[in-house]
């Protein structure tokens, strides 16, 4: 097939997962079509199946902000006349399933199928703005498929946008092959020189990730056992909590490591992932901590119960209960076998449920019968 897939390009958990569809897609044999103002930036292959086309938008004094949404419009319709594409594939609703829509429109008679991949924000505070209500559920109700990333956000668009269509959920998933446990001690050995317990914690440091959270938790942990705690990503409330963990001494035991291309090498070297979130539409980080045989302690909120199983691939706690999560992780942190046997259980979890390769083979299938039932 010929699939066009649009998402935004920079770090976020939509486009990290339209990205990793597109390659697994081309591993598959497709040809995939990127459609975006930049190129993604997880899109590092130079795999001859995959493309990129830019979306370029015009500057001009009479536009306050540049129409992105129209030029996104015809580049789609563009690309899907001159390559020749069999469906559209957009990621997070707004705007690119609204572009979608007019593609789609502007192309008629032909039939361009056109899929929606809903991920999380773009339903629970974007689309839920009064503002944006009304041209969200407008979108998802004229897509000719829909998908959700969990049962929780399919329930939630369901109910809080009334929609009357059928939306199917397919869950992230994980590269097994590239998320899994390191047996190099020489890489653990740069972060815990002295054999101390390793903590990872992976964001985008915006308010719901509670990162401050984060820093209170392991500093209960640290009065217990020696531990370290690498604080991954980058954004808004990175400085509160480097302000609150210097305030506590803990400024040679928290090390901040900013954005990574990759953060599979720092969490197959890790003991615990610490995701206490206000909320969390899926929890893709602690799928991939699970595929490097890595527990748990997360927030039970959102789509998380879906994938982290309490008691077995770690344990959830309610928000903002920082005691519980600190004993949980002193409780996992101080019984080797515990933290054994829940590393091999969310290491089963992931390869059961979502590695890639299983989630893959039901877009393909979404794509099959979308196309058919459009195209006829």
């Amino acid at each position: 097939m010929k699939i066009g897939i649009t998402c935004y390009p920079t770090y976020g958990g939509s486009g990290v997962v339209a990205t990793e569809i597109g390659k697994e897609l081309a591993a598959r044999g497709h040809e995939i079509h990127f459609i975006s103002y930049a190129i993604p930036i997880k899109l590092n292959t130079t795999s001859e199946r995959i493309h990129f086309h830019e979306v370029e938008m015009m500057s001009y004094p009479l536009f306050e902000h540049p129409p992105y949404t129209l030029a996104l419009a015809t580049k789609m319709a563009d690309v899907a006349i001159n390559q020749n594409l069999d469906c559209l594939h957009v990621h997070y609703a707004i705007p690119h399933s609204v572009s979608a829509y007019l593609a789609k429109e502007m192309l008629l008679p032909l039939k361009l199928p056109v899929i929606t991949t809903l991920h999380g924000t773009d339903i629970t505070l974007v689309g839920n703005d009064r503002s944006y209500l009304p041209i969200t559920r407008f979108s998802i109700e004229r897509s000719d498929g829909v998908t959700a990333v969990s049962e929780y956000l399919r329930d939630l668009t369901l109910r809080e946008f009334d929609i009357k269509r059928k939306i199917e959920m397919i869950p992230n998933f994980v590269n097994c092959d590239v998320f899994q446990r390191s047996q190099s001690g020489a890489d653990r050995k740069r972060f815990s020189p002295n054999g101390e317990k390793l903590l990872v914690h992976v964001s985008n440091f915006r308010p719901v990730k509670r990162v401050t959270d984060v820093v209170e938790i392991f500093d209960r942990i640290r009065q217990t056992l020696p531990a370290r705690l690498l604080m991954v990503g980058d954004g808004p409330d990175r400085s509160k909590a480097e302000r609150l963990a210097r305030s506590k001494g803990l400024g040679c035991q928290i090390l901040f490591l900013g954005k990574q291309d990759s953060i599979a090498e720092t969490l197959s070297i890790a003991d615990l992932l610490l995701l206490p979130s206000e909320t969390e539409s899926f929890g893709l980080v602690a799928l991939e901590a699970m595929a490097c045989e890595v527990p748990v302690i997360a927030s039970r909120v959102g789509g998380i119960p879906e994938v982290v199983r309490d008691g077995l691939d770690g344990f959830l706690a309610a928000v903002g209960d920082l005691q519980t999560m600190a004993q949980r992780s002193i409780q996992i942190l101080s019984e080797p076998s515990l933290r054994d046997a829940m590393g091999k259980n969310a290491r089963e979890q992931a390869e059961k449920s979502f590695c890639a390769y299983k989630i893959i083979l039901r877009y393909e299938a979404l794509y099959d019968r979308i196309i058919s039932e459009v195209r006829g």
